[in-house]
């Protein structure tokens, strides 16, 4: 990077993930048809992109078949009726899935070995109270072969010396990379500018990398992503067309616009979007909204936003906006 213009320089080592089913899994209970999930494969095959989140590794005790589909599993026999025999050798595509802390994972049981599997890497997600499990879970990741993350969600609500403490047991793990997580699209760039230091600071001399995963509800999503580029984040997230729980996420578009490696391809991804994401839009509401404005100024969870647009009047904002004063 350069002195002068660090957000125009080109970064090799620069890794972009889509988690664009994982994600957009928590707005229709990962009900995604295979042909959905095809067509973003592909698509980040065609464009380029380094990692594909292909859905969850959750319960299916705790999150039933009837109910959530085959993408909040991952189930082995799923993913390879969409991917086949998956190479990343062949395709410059990882796969990698979620698996959450707290119980929502059987990730002990689930998790199979990963030269028996088409994917390359498992991202632990978890509180900061859960830290001492996540950790536990990226060990048991890493001996079974694959490469992991640790994403810390809801990190605008934790204090400084619980983040502290996080990092220190983080660093001793044998993740890849932690992942900066602005669950609530509450921050600004002086948060992310504090923030990725302090993870960098943290992890320096493990080798592990740090990344970015932000929410759109303050519609900063995007110009956070640069500035964690801009202070050294070498993994970044994104969304075909920002789709995500409720205000969704940093636009994959827009970010594989603003970057500089000539490998990643911006067509197939307009064309994914424009062939498979954008009629989505008719049946799921995602996207940035005052209700999820104003749920990012408050720095809350976006749930009650969520569940207010899916009612009979997603519009009436002061009616958000007074039982939201209301509810404090």
């Amino acid at each position: 990077m350069t002195d002068t213009a660090p957000w125009i320089t080109y970064r090799p080592e620069l890794k972009v993930l889509d988690c664009t089913i994982r994600d957009g899994g928590l707005i229709n209970n990962s009900q995604f048809t295979d042909d959905q999930v095809r067509a973003v494969y592909q698509a980040c095959i065609d464009a380029g992109i380094d990692y594909m989140e292909i859905g969850y590794k959750n319960s299916p005790e705790m999150f039933p078949k009837d109910t959530y589909g085959p993408w909040r599993h991952c189930h082995e026999e799923d993913m390879r009726r969409v991917v086949g025999d998956h190479s990343s050798e062949e395709t410059g595509l990882k796969l990698c899935a979620m698996a959450d802390a707290g119980g929502k994972s059987d990730w002990k049981n689930q998790i199979i070995p990963a030269a028996d599997s088409v994917l390359d890497m498992i991202r632990v997600a978890c509180y900061v109270h859960q830290i001492s499990e996540a950790v536990e879970m990226v060990q048991h990741a890493h001996d079974l072969g694959y490469e992991t993350t640790i994403n810390i969600m809801a990190i605008s609500i934790v204090a400084d010396a619980e983040i502290d403490q996080a990092l220190e047991i983080v660093a001793k793990s044998p993740a890849d990379a932690v992942v900066v997580v602005d669950s609530f699209g509450n921050l600004y760039r002086e948060q992310i500018d504090h923030l990725v230091k302090k993870y960098t600071k943290a992890v320096e001399g493990t080798g592990m990398d740090v990344g970015m995963h932000a929410h759109n509800n303050l519609q900063l999503a995007f110009a956070n992503t640069i500035e964690a580029i801009i202070l050294g984040s070498n993994r970044v997230d994104g969304t075909l067309m920002g789709l995500g729980r409720g205000a969704g996420n940093c636009p994959m578009e827009i970010l594989l616009g603003f970057l500089r490696n000539p490998k990643f391809k911006l067509r197939p991804i307009l064309d994914v979007i424009q062939n498979t994401i954008l009629p989505i839009k008719k049946d799921f509401d995602w996207g940035p909204s005052i209700p999820y404005n104003i749920t990012g100024q408050m720095n809350r969870h976006p749930r009650s936003a969520m569940a207010f647009r899916e009612g009979d009047t997603p519009d009436d904002y002061l009616a958000y906006y007074d039982k939201t004063m209301a509810d404090i």
